[in-house]
């Protein structure tokens, strides 16, 4: 199996194609990459910009730069010494436009009789033999319906029409509406979706249909095109999409790893704090969720918790229970946008439980609303299945009955209805805790970033070390990664709002006078909200716009998708305006930006520094080798500038350095110097073992040698806490035993052997990457 030592993430679309992206290898290999990591390529939905919405599983999207476009992109790789790694997307396929989709298409237009009818996963019986596609208005909008060029129209919306059930060639022989009656498939009010829908999704996306991998000529005739870019060497490993929605996730990976000939695989799966990859996954691991939550954790300030828990408990009015929130956030899914499944889920229990089919759904969402992780694996998961058994009755001592007949079909990993609860759960997590709890629990955003637990605030130096200790004896090849196409935030306003933690009475002065001046009606909503702005600042006026409304919406307290409340979107639109067209608003901003600037551009410098360098893969995100301040897509997929990062690296190649750490050369050579290093002297890191400092500053440093104790290795130097740092007078008397004389990758400076002190390593950068001179 050939592996990588690191990878760069490409957002591969119409606008940025594979030839596109073969032409960036050059670049991408000057930089110290060793994979490129591309973005899914299947034919998609017509100007879909990122992919995840396959129409034709069969070929590579002409749109995106086609099989062509995959061959130059794999034989620019080839060239230049690199691998290709893959995102692909099993779970489910785009159906927005039907016609587009010749699966979905052969099934509305012949029903259970054709030859995709198992690819999808319909519950025929419900739907009376039909596929509901919530579409309408509302229901009475079938008075809108039409008949041309042999299809039924519903304004821009095209279905095909069975044959024998209209006059073919006479548009004005039939009623659209009862022509309707005799599809394979009926439209229905969009808001019926919650309720009435009958076959699975992507959550609660209606235009993302569930496919069924788990049949095998499903999976091969799913599988066919990615196949053979194995079988032609075009490609060396895969990214899965989301395998927790798959019937069977590990007989799925265990397939895929035959056909692709024993490739390296990672799964998007998303790790709760303590869980492990069940043991059964034939993959390298995960797409390094786990690793951005120990990264991020380990440069928060833990004295923070308490000032930064007091304003949260001020805004809200009262201290947030957050077990309590996320049972609440996922029965408003349950209950709302996803109660169709559950309702699908009920159906599933035998009449001979003696439950209704209302009461079986409760019981059934209360169990998932006390989900710690996002599915069980049966077998192997029957205690988490259990254990929210027993939380629910807790919960609901009413629902005691309930759940303990429920209880044994839930753990009957083979029957439909056991199979199916752990498809259901993870989409319930998701839409619950990451689409909404997330946007409600806001005391640092830094933390509610997706696969992290927003409870657990800081971790140690020495926590830290024993997860890495860990991931290097378990997961040596998973990825770890600190900005992604789903991220939340990016890494730099990530790294820049976790400073707030350590200026809490500053935040709380600067948020109460924002209020003030631009109030919001919603204080933790006005608390994300101002982070956000913090983070980014400065910024674009839509993208901002943009990022307030889903904020406001997701957490679904003031205002929410479906009935969004006018008035308030209004105040909240003005707080936006505020921070650009009110003089006050916009000096309070400024000045809380340039209190955060130093210790947050430190900040990324040290979490990238680390995450580069600490075991696993690690991941660059298109363009994050500069300075990049991103909210949530699609504001993170923005186009950048691969020329400005071409002409800075040449620059930085030819002896200019960074004018200081807080130039955004300075990220690039971080970035540079910590891949190429990987890349080229493996036997650097073979190991992890942590490096302590001493002095009065030693708990602001944190260090790790990725050699063994025969063979030291790369020495990883970052600075932790800035502002607390600078506080306590510097580095002092801090200092680290050397063992050989080391120099610094980034500056040429050599150090050691024996005491050296701290101040005197990080004079130039907050970072330092030491290597044997020897």
């Amino acid at each position: 199996m050939r592996t990588p030592v690191s990878t760069y993430r490409l957002q591969i679309r119409p606008g940025f194609t594979l030839q596109d992206a073969a032409q960036t290898v050059p670049y991408l290999k000057s930089l110290g990459v060793d994979w490129i990591y591309l973005s899914p390529i299947l034919t998609a939905e017509r100007g879909s910009d990122h992919g995840y919405d396959v129409t034709d599983p069969s070929a590579i999207d002409p749109d995106r730069g086609g099989a062509d476009g995959l061959l130059a992109a794999s034989a620019a790789a080839r060239e230049a010494g690199m691998g290709v790694l893959v995102d692909i997307v099993p779970n489910h396929v785009g159906v927005a436009t039907p016609a587009q989709n010749p699966w979905w298409w052969s099934l509305l237009k012949e029903g259970q009789q054709s030859r995709y009818a198992q690819a999808f996963d319909v519950d025929w019986d419900f739907g009376g033999g039909r596929v509901r596609i919530p579409v309408l208005g509302d229901d009475s909008d079938v008075d809108a319906l039409e008949i041309k060029d042999g299809e039924l129209r519903y304004y821009d919306h095209r279905f095909p029409l069975a044959e024998g059930t209209y006059t073919a060639g006479d548009s004005t022989a039939d009623d659209p509406r009862e022509v309707h009656d005799r599809q394979h498939y009926e439209l229905i009010g969009w808001r019926r979706a919650d309720t009435d829908l009958n076959y699975r999704r992507f959550f609660a996306v209606n235009s993302l249909a569930g496919i069924r991998v788990e049949i095998p000529e499903v999976f091969d005739e799913a599988h066919a095109e990615v196949v053979r870019w194995f079988r032609e060497g075009l490609v060396d490993g895969l990214r899965i999409d989301h395998p927790d929605g798959l019937a069977d996730p590990e007989g799925y990976l265990h397939r895929l790893r035959e056909a692709t000939g024993g490739s390296y695989l990672l799964i998007e799966k998303i790790l709760e704090p303590g869980e492990a990859l069940p043991a059964g996954f034939e993959c390298e691991g995960t797409t390094g969720y786990d690793a951005l939550a120990d990264v991020d954790r380990v440069f928060v300030d833990a004295a923070g918790q308490g000032p930064l828990d007091a304003l949260d408990a001020e805004l809200r009015g009262g201290a947030p229970d957050y077990e309590d929130m996320i049972r609440g956030t996922k029965r408003r899914i349950t209950d709302g946008i996803l109660h169709s499944e559950m309702l699908r889920l009920a159906r599933l229990v035998p009449a001979a439980a003696g439950l209704g089919q209302e009461a079986a759904a409760d019981a059934l969402s209360e169990i998932i609303a006390a989900f710690p992780v996002y599915r069980s694996y049966l077998p192997e998961g029957a205690d988490v299945l259990k254990e929210a058994c027993e939380l629910a009755v807790r919960r609901r001592p009413e629902l005691e009955g309930a759940v303990g007949v429920l209880l044994p079909l839930l753990l009957d990993a083979q029957a439909e209805l056991g199979m199916r609860f752990q498809q259901t759960s993870g989409m319930v997590m998701a839409k619950g805790v990451e689409d909404t709890a997330f946007f409600r629990y806001t005391r640092l955003g830094t933390l509610t970033e997706v696969g992290a637990d927003p409870t657990e605030f800081a971790v140690s130096p020495v926590e830290f070390h024993t997860r890495m200790a860990r991931r290097q004896a378990e997961l040596p090849l998973s990825m770890t990664t600190l900005s992604t196409h789903d991220t939340k935030r990016s890494e730099d306003t990530r790294a820049r709002i976790s400073v707030l933690a350590e200026l809490a009475p500053e935040w709380q002065a600067s948020l109460q006078r924002l209020q003030k001046l631009a109030p919001l009606p919603d204080g933790p909503l006005a608390n994300l909200l101002w982070q956000a702005l913090a983070g980014v600042w400065p910024a674009d006026r839509d993208r901002l716009q943009s990022y307030a409304q889903k904020a406001a919406r997701e957490a679904g307290n003031s205002t929410n998708w479906i009935d969004p409340d006018e008035a308030f979107e209004a105040k909240l639109a003005a707080a936006v305006d505020a921070a650009f067209d009110t003089p006050e608003v916009t000096a309070e901003l400024e000045s809380l930006v340039a209190l955060l600037e130093p210790y947050g551009a430190a900040n990324s410098l040290g979490a990238k520094l680390v995450q580069l360098t600490m075991p696993g893969v690690p991941d660059v995100y298109q363009g994050t080798e500069f300075w990049d301040r991103s909210l949530t897509d699609p504001d993170n997929r923005r186009p950048f500038d691969f020329g400005a990062r071409r002409r800075a690296l040449a620059a930085l190649d030819a002896g200019e350095r960074p004018a200081s750490f807080l130039d955004e050369a300075a990220k690039l050579l971080v970035t540079s110097r910590a891949l190429r290093l990987r890349r080229d002297r493996p036997e650097l890191f073979t190991g992890y073992t942590p490096v302590t400092a001493t002095g009065v500053a030693a708990a602001h440093l944190l260090a790790f040698d990725r050699g063994t104790p025969a063979a030291p290795g790369a020495l990883t130097l970052a600075t932790r806490l800035p502002r607390g740092l600078e506080q306590r007078g510097g580095w002092q008397d801090t200092t680290v035993e050397l063992a050989a004389a080391m120099a610094d990758e980034l500056t040429g400076a050599t150090h050691g052997p024996g005491t050296v002190a701290v101040g005197e390593i990080l004079r130039d950068y907050p970072v330092a990457l030491l290597v044997p001179t020897a």
